[in-house]
């Protein structure tokens, strides 16, 4: 009876148990949990008491938009005495979990299935790792994959090379592709030559070339034998690092390991080689693909012949296009390009047109490479000839007339050149931005910059614009002639397109504005120079802040040069140099200060006047103190420095009060056998007047600490 009595009581517990264990759970949860989610909670539970199956379950929860919801009822389920806590369930609620990014319950949950060894655990966790790596949520299956390795779980080594591919396919990094490879090691799945292709790729991506490269020779003790797409990562990897004699041995060695390649390695391969000028190589590998029965395609072919024309080897070439259209491929234009330049290289000209007649060649690229290296080789006759039979065969364009026209413009012969513009337009093609240029550009050469200008006004009104070099040589000649006001309308109108400008000709232009009187409008030039993308030197910098300092405009001098620290712009010694003796004045005392601590820090020194200049201002102003280092090391470095420096920075020091610092400049004016005078030699005494004493407490000025300095402070450091 008693046994009898103590079997009804342990059901009856365990109820009590778990209702405690649920009315917890409930009291946990916040207090923003509405009642809508307790009702559907309690629903729930109703329709599951009186059908509690794993599979309703499993419906249940995936049917839940509440993961948290979900949670609850899993545990609600897990508390009751019919055994519901399957390889399903558990995947189905790990699943919720890891969509809602609850890694912390989903830690729980796999901690918790792998304590109890639920049936099919192994093969649960190992779909698991395959479901969250095709969903790209590595973390999480990395997370699967610890707690395999803690019960001793063998993970499918297909499932574990898919985690690594898509480690390395989607870019995660190198630390977390090998936490996942240590972790695979460790649960003591072995890896094969796929498994280490990932890791090579890993380290190749990484920038980890020899350790990749050592991995490779540690593959033959994993006993595993390197195969096409080893070595096509590799080769790959040392041309793309500019390692391209290393690929080529790597290549051999595939050769003398009989590793066929397949034709991801051909089209990958061959293109680097070409590019890397391996001929010899790249043309065997061409030969291996035809022995192997593989068709190339027209990228493969048109790479081969822009290698083979590279190096000069024009029959070669010509055979792999006789094949290609062979194969019934169409050659690109690119390959004819290359053919015909390669004729033209070597001054076959007639050759080279004969080609392309005899390959019935309808675009026009070809022939304008034919027409540009008639101009070069100077038989301009010759091109004539040739553009005006190609004409009548319709084989022209409008960067045909141009080429003819830039070269005649480059002979100064304007004239023909203005002929073959009157041809283009008959033959109904309109002068563009190169024709344009091409004619200023001999304008501006020849000194007809009335002419030129007449020019720029029709290009400007048809909405073009000129390359760099005829914008610069207008802007030139513009201000050779004194005509500023011109000059800046071409440069506004060509800013405003985003043309650029050699530093040479906009200095020119800024030097033009300042000695004209336009500081404001040079000023304005230079920033709109920086808005297009011009960078501007220090001498273009230096002419404004000598025109400004000729105004005696300190403060726009201040402005200026804190855009300069701003915009990065580069100091020499002759810069700093410059700027130091601009700002020796009683309102830029404090910015020169800061000018040359910074240079003395970057290791410039000025010249011998400068300094004394900057000696004598800096005691005048009191501010030797704040230079005293940067002084020191003037003085070691230089050995040019007077006595009479040294007694100015003695003297001025102890009046600044700084007798430690003027001791150093003691200590080394005595070394070079210099003694202070007479002035000097009575402050170092002690025996100062009280004129001299009342002088002291004048000579510190405070310093405006105006946005400027507190740019130019900022900047510098």
């Amino acid at each position: 009876m008693a046994l009898k009595a103590v079997s009804r009581i342990r059901p009856a517990r365990w109820r009590l148990l778990s209702a405690k264990i649920m009315y917890c759970s409930c009291s946990d949860m916040p207090a923003s949990a509405d009642a809508g989610s307790s009702s559907e909670f309690d629903s729930v539970i109703r329709s599951l008491k009186n059908n509690l199956q794993p599979e309703r379950l499993t419906r249940v929860i995936d049917s839940t938009s509440d993961s948290s919801l979900a949670l609850r009822i899993f545990r609600w389920a897990s508390h009751q005495r019919y055994n519901v806590r399957t390889v399903d369930t558990y995947s189905c609620m790990i699943s919720k979990l890891t969509a809602a990014e609850n890694r912390d319950d989903m830690d729980s949950l796999l901690g918790e299935m792998v304590r109890l060894r639920v049936p099919a655990l192994e093969q649960a966790l190992d779909g698991l790792v395959q479901s969250l790596s095709s969903k790209d949520q590595f973390d999480e299956a990395l997370l699967v994959i610890q707690h395999a390795t803690s019960a001793k779980l063998k993970l499918s080594l297909s499932t574990c090379n898919g985690m690594l591919c898509g480690l390395v396919k989607q870019g995660s990094g190198l630390r977390l592709f090998m936490l996942a490879y240590m972790e695979i090691v460790k649960s003591g799945v072995l890896p094969n030559v796929e498994t280490l292709n990932w890791l090579i790729q890993a380290l190749c991506e990484s920038g980890r070339v020899d350790l990749a490269l050592i991995q490779f020779d540690r593959m033959s003790r994993k006993r595993c034998s390197p195969n096409s797409h080893t070595f096509e990562i590799l080769i790959m990897t040392l041309c793309s690092h500019g390692r391209a004699d290393e690929a080529v041995e790597l290549f051999y060695k595939m050769m003398q390991l009989r590793c066929t390649p397949d034709s991801s390695f051909y089209t990958q391969v061959i293109p680097l080689f070409c590019k890397s000028g391996k001929v010899r190589e790249a043309i065997k590998l061409h030969q291996m693909m035809e022995k192997d029965g593989l068709q190339l395609g027209v990228h493969l072919y048109s790479s081969l012949i822009i290698c083979l024309c590279e190096n000069q080897l024009l029959d070669d070439a010509m055979m792999i296009l006789n094949r290609m259209i062979a194969s019934g491929l169409a050659p690109m234009t690119s390959a004819y390009v290359d053919i015909v330049d390669c004729y033209c290289t070597s001054a076959k000209f007639h050759k080279a047109l004969s080609f392309l007649e005899e390959n019935d060649v309808t675009e026009s690229e070809p022939y304008n490479v034919l027409l540009r290296w008639l101009c070069i080789d100077g038989r301009l006759q010759d091109s004539v000839r040739y553009l005006e039979k190609l004409h009548n065969r319709g084989l022209v364009d409008c960067e045909s007339f141009n080429i003819l026209i830039t070269h005649f413009c480059n002979e100064g012969n304007i004239r023909r050149a203005s002929e073959l513009i009157g041809r283009m337009v008959v033959s109904s093609f309109e002068p563009d931005e190169s024709t344009y240029s091409a004619i200023i550009s001999c304008y501006c050469r020849l000194g007809l910059y009335i002419d030129a200008l007449g020019m720029f006004r029709r290009v400007s009104v048809s909405n073009l614009s000129l390359n760099s070099e005829s914008f610069s040589q207008l802007i030139e000649v513009l201000c050779h002639m004194e005509r500023i006001q011109e000059a800046v309308e071409v440069f506004k109108y060509h800013s405003k397109r985003g043309c650029s400008l050699t530093n040479n000709s906009l200095d020119m232009l800024i030097q033009g504005c300042c000695l004209s009187g336009r500081i404001r409008e040079a000023v304005q030039l230079r920033s709109l120079a920086v808005c297009t993308g011009i960078s501007c030197t220090f001498f273009t910098y230096d002419i404004i802040i000598q025109a400004l300092h000729r105004l005696k405009k300190k403060k726009d001098v201040l402005v200026l040069f804190a855009q300069m620290v701003m915009e990065g712009c580069l100091l020499d010694g002759y810069a700093y140099t410059s700027l130091l003796r601009s700002f020796l004045t009683k309102e830029t005392i404090f910015e020169a200060t800061i000018l040359f601590n910074r240079m003395v820090n970057q290791a410039f020194v000025p010249d011998q006047e400068t300094f004394e200049l900057l000696v004598n201002d800096m005691a005048l102003f009191s501010f030797l103190n704040t230079v005293a280092e940067s002084l020191l090391k003037v003085v070691n470095a230089s050995g040019t420095v007077s006595p009479r420096i040294y007694n100015i920075i003695i003297y001025g020091l102890i009046k600044e009060g700084f007798k430690n610092e003027a001791c150093k400049f003691l200590d080394q004016m005595l070394e070079n056998g210099w003694v202070p005078d007479s002035r000097t030699h009575q402050v170092l005494v002690g025996n100062i007047s009280a004129e001299v004493a009342g002088e002291v407490g004048q000579v510190y000025q405070t310093v405006d600490d105006d946005s400027v300095s507190n740019i130019l402070l900022e900047g510098l450091n």
